[in-house]
């Protein structure tokens, strides 16, 4: 049963922007250099986006359960991903995973216009009523299945996956403009994903970079109602 997370009053106390404030530098630490990325985990009040429960971990930099077996990733998980988009103000990115809608507003927070999709319906109306993220009108909810994309929108500056694919998905390779990159985690067999980000330079032409491992819950196809 999904407990209510968002419905709750909740403050943003100075104790909490402290928090913050140390989980930027502890997230600096671990080798997040871009200033932009750290900028939004500092700004963030990350304990908006977890249940009562849980909100004396919030800035624990840590991945934490919110209810449809998914999860609020690891800060540093969250900047590691931003930082390899290299995302400028105004580009149209695309995510696939809204889930607790943290990594949206990180990347929100950056002036993106982003469109975001989330196969579990229960997330996604979570999401609609979470008041916090109405303050950011470059926010575009959509419910339905990531590895379809948004074809209707594309094409996308980038493209960005919260969770581990088994595959690439070409579908939304080709919903990249010449010159977008999309990271994702992918899949090679073992417990972890290998964070991969690849880069469209022609039509039929793409780059692909490989970098650390992560651990991510399984992307999967269409939509639970």
């Amino acid at each position: 049963m999904l407990k209510t997370y968002f419905m709750r009053p909740v403050k943003d106390e100075l104790r909490h922007q402290v928090l913050r404030q140390q989980l930027a530098v502890a997230v600096r630490n671990k080798g997040i250099t871009d200033e932009k990325v750290l900028g939004a985990i500092a700004n963030i009040p990350r304990h908006f986006f977890m249940s009562v429960e849980q909100e004396d971990l919030a800035y624990v930099d840590k991945a934490f359960p919110i209810g449809e077996r998914q999860t609020i990733s690891q800060p540093y998980t969250v900047a590691y991903q931003t930082q390899l988009l290299e995302v400028e103000p105004l580009q149209k990115v695309l995510e696939i995973g809204t889930g607790s809608g943290y990594q949206a507003a990180v990347l929100a927070e950056m002036g993106v216009d982003l469109y975001t999709i989330e196969r579990q319906k229960k997330l996604y109306d979570r999401n609609l009523q979470f008041d916090y993220l109405h303050q950011y009108n470059n926010i575009h909810f959509f419910f339905g299945d990531g590895y379809e994309g948004l074809p209707e929108f594309a094409p996308f500056d980038r493209i960005l996956v919260t969770a581990a694919a088994l595959e690439i998905p070409e579908k939304l390779l080709l919903q990249l403009s010449l010159g977008g990159r999309i990271v994702l985690p992918l899949a090679t067999g073992g417990e972890y994903q290998t964070m991969m980000r690849i880069t469209r330079l022609d039509h039929n032409e793409f780059k692909h970079e490989s970098f650390d491992l992560f651990s991510f819950v399984p992307m999967l196809r269409g939509k639970n109602e």
